[in-house]
Parts: structure tokens; sequence; C-alpha cells
């Protein structure tokens, strides 16, 4: 398996961005800014779904950063964004689902905040970013207590079992939804996501980006002092301490805040495909 400490990717500078631009090939672009205002870096309002074993509603939360946009003509209304590792934890189990918090088997769900994630996939299209329908979008992470499904770890053992992992397939729109709950951490790591992008090019080249997304510390403070995530006592290690986070800074965190019960966010991210 790989190491999940190992970084991968670079934040590009603006010259490079602009080579990437007019360059044949395939590149990650993230920030695409449809017409829908949820594109603007905040919570999108997306329904944090069904109430999880948190029954406690957040304290607002100041939402993170909002994404750097290229100056108006010189590039599409996209940034470019880091790929980082896959990590050791990625399994491929086609489980076609939204709601990702259960294991299939036992039907038990992943107590924790309940976490809506909204992702809206484009293609990059000269100055113009345009919805991509038809990509697969892969999510897993750890549980509240730090525990990733079917993998074999120093900490545990939990082969067989399908929690907080799923896939769904963009639509026309070019968005994909999810129900989770808020990630817990484990030692050596910040509080993170895994997701991977799977697509196919008009030339039928299979292509992939593989990133994580990190949280608002304030947020991650709020939902942390509640249960289930409070029995396992104060994280040891921010994002500003995590080397995948440095390698891809506030690029990659996730746009997301406080709504009802839970949190919700949403994420705008461009292919350059040809």
């Amino acid at each position: 398996m790989d190491n999940d400490d190992k970084q991968v990717g670079h934040i590009l500078s603006r010259r490079e961005m602009l080579a990437l631009i007019g360059a044949a090939g395939m590149a990650p672009l993230a920030g695409c800014a449809p017409s829908s205002p949820a594109a603007t870096g905040t919570a999108a309002g997306a329904a944090a779904g069904p109430t999880a074993a948190n029954s406690e509603a957040l304290a607002p939360s100041a939402p993170p950063p909002r994404p750097a946009t290229a100056p108006s003509g010189t590039l599409p209304s996209c940034v470019v964004r880091p790929e980082l590792t896959e990590g050791p934890y990625f399994v491929d189990e086609h489980l076609d689902r939204s709601d990702i918090r259960s294991d299939p088997a036992s039907g038990k769900v992943s107590p924790g905040t309940p976490l809506a994630i909204t992702i809206a996939v484009s293609q990059v299209d000269g100055s113009a970013c345009k919805p991509l329908g038809g990509v697969t979008v892969d999510l897993w992470h750890c549980d509240a207590a730090g525990v990733y499904s079917d993998v074999v770890d120093s900490r545990f053992d939990s082969r067989g079992q399908k929690f907080l992992r799923g896939s769904q397939v963009t639509d026309a729109d070019g968005l994909a939804r999810f129900t989770t709950i808020y990630p817990g951490w484990y030692q050596g790591r910040a509080v993170h996501i895994h997701f991977k992008l799977r697509t196919v090019t008009a030339t039928g080249e299979s292509y992939d980006f593989t990133s994580q997304w990190f949280f608002d510390e304030a947020l991650t403070d709020t939902v942390h002092a509640q249960e289930p995530y409070a029995a396992k006592g104060k994280r040891t290690l921010l994002n500003e301490g995590d080397g995948i986070f440095r390698e891809a800074g506030s690029q990659m965190i996730l746009p997301a805040a406080a709504e009802g019960e839970g949190v919700a966010s949403r994420f705008d991210i461009g292919l350059a495909l040809s």
C-alpha cells in the first residue's frame, strides 16, 4: 500500500498555469465558476441529509478563504489545484451509493455529524468551464474514531466492512452528491477526506485525478468538541503540521459551513481533457 504521508503534486505557478492551458494533454483544474451562486467558494446550501447520532445543532462557522480566481481574459475561470497522494486506503468497492455512512453488510451507520458534499465537475473548454457528466467520483475517509473500513492497519483490521466508502457518477449538470459524516482524526494526519475522479477522454484514454480535502480549523474544533469525536480526545496535528496539506495549502480546504444539525459543502473542479 502507498505511504499516506508521501507528498505528490505541486501548486503551479502562474507561468506554469498559462503553459498548461495552452498545452495539449490532460491536467486537473479546479474552482470553475458556473453561473450558479454556489460557485463562490462558500457553502452551497446542500441538504445535510438524514440526522446521524449527533443531535446538537452546530454553532455557525466562518467559511474558509475563497479560492483565487485567474485574471479575466487570460485564463478560464478556474485555478489549478494540486493532485495529492491516494494513500494506502483506497479500495475499489464498486459501491454506487450517495449515502456512504453505513456498512452494507450489517446496516450499521457510522455515528457522527452529518456532512453533505456536492461536487461539481466541469471540463475546461477554451475560456469556459462546461459541466461534465459521466465522471465517476469516489469518496472514502475514516470514521469519528480514525478508522477506515476494509483495510488492515497497525491500529485495526476492518476487512469486510465498507462504511464511509462509495461512488457516484456525475449527472448532465456535472453534479454528484454525497451524504457522509464529518471525519475524525488519527495520529500523523490532519482531518481530511480522500476523493478520486475517473473518466474517459474523447480519444478513449482513461483519466483519473486523486486528491484530498481538508477543513477549516475552527469548524473542526466545533464539530470535534461533540460526541462521538470528543471521546477520542483533542487532535494532535493541525493542517499546517500536515505535510500533505502544506503541499496543497488552502486550495484544498473544503468550503464548508454549519447548516442545521450538520455541515454542508460544495466543491467545484474542472478537468482539461483535450
